[in-house]
């Protein structure tokens, strides 16, 4: 409800319909219609039920229908999460840039930006970055290039009320998250990473100098703070013939 804002239900009271499934219906219908997408993270249990006019004890019934369904996840300390709809692996736990893992290795890259302006974000990108579809974001778009080739390329929407001015960085050779600690002292803690493959659209593989319709690895990640609050969203197309996501998992 935080960023998108939709309107509460009418709750009726003197319907045979309990009060706890007309919540559920009205979140599930949010889920549905794509104003709550993958990831968005809920208000607290005591927003919610102030916000809808019931207990907790009510709000927490309705929750607790749509987390047995699947439609919703509780993750402790963080909140409840609208859950994906594809299986997700915890793969590639580390939370590094693409930069950091190239300079790790000893790998030179170079990078090109093609778009670094303010913009009104796309509604399920201003959920899930909790912020009004009108609020002025950062999009940034780079590709990233070795000696083979280009690499990936990168679509990031930045909140500039956490990091005003953040637009006049010149990006070719700063690192986001780098800019985003350094600059201007955020503490990023973690990040909810999503994995598929894709075909490559006309404009991916114009950037990544595929053939429209090749595979590419295709992640999206929304970045939070320390104290939860979401900083970055972030969509990442990889040239899987010339990067390959590799992770090192421990059992225990």
């Amino acid at each position: 409800m935080t960023g998108d804002k939709p309107g509460l239900p009418d709750i009726k009271r003197d319907v045979p319909t309990a009060i706890h499934v007309q919540i559920s219906e009205h979140i599930r219908l949010r889920i549905a219609s794509g104003a709550w997408p993958a990831h968005y993270r809920l208000k607290s249990e005591p927003e919610l039920a102030q916000e809808y006019g019931v207990s907790r004890g009510t709000l927490r019934r309705a929750l607790t229908t749509l987390i047995e369904e699947g439609l919703l996840r509780q993750v402790r300390g963080r909140g409840t999460f609208v859950t994906s709809t594809t299986i997700e692996p915890a793969i590639a736990q580390k939370l590094s840039t693409l930069s950091e893992d190239f300079a790790s290795q000893g790998v030179v890259t170079t990078t090109t930006v093609g778009e670094c302006t303010l913009i009104a974000p796309p509604r399920p990108v201003a959920a899930l970055l909790d912020v009004t579809p009108d609020t002025r974001v950062l999009r940034l778009t780079r590709v990233r290039r070795t000696d083979q080739g280009p690499v990936a390329l990168l679509s990031n929407f930045v909140r500039t009320d956490l990091a005003p001015g953040i637009e006049k960085t010149d990006f070719t050779t700063a690192s986001l998250f780098g800019v985003l600690e350094d600059t201007y002292g955020l503490k990023i803690a973690t990040a909810r990473r999503t994995f598929s493959a894709e075909a490559a659209t006309t404009d991916v593989a114009t950037e990544l100098d595929l053939g429209q319709g090749d595979p590419v690895q295709y992640l999206q990640q929304v970045t939070y703070l320390d104290d939860g609050r979401p900083v970055e969203y972030s969509d990442v197309w990889i040239h899987s013939g010339r990067l390959r996501v590799t992770s090192l998992l421990l059992r225990r």
